[in-house]
């Protein structure tokens, strides 16, 4: 089995493929430096409730300015 694949079993007793993508930032899909579109993907969100989520932390909080820069620089691109 491909080590990002692993098995879930259902309610149901079924089992469910989950896909695990690695952090990267995408080449295409992006609108700074693709931060949001990485962690997006990542967890299997819209990239569009991350970046609403991004912007209220940099209103409401500030310090994910510095969050956001921080791992442009450590989140590889693709």
């Amino acid at each position: 089995m491909d080590p990002g694949v692993r098995p879930l079993s259902s309610p149901d007793g079924g089992d469910q493929t989950e896909v695990m993508t690695t952090l990267a930032r995408p080449r295409q899909g992006r609108v700074l430096a693709g931060v949001c579109a990485a962690i997006a993907r990542r967890f299997g969100w819209s990239p569009t409730v991350v970046r609403v989520l991004t912007v209220l932390g940099v209103v409401f909080a500030g310090v994910s300015v510095l969050a956001y820069l921080l791992l442009w620089v450590l989140i590889p691109q693709e």
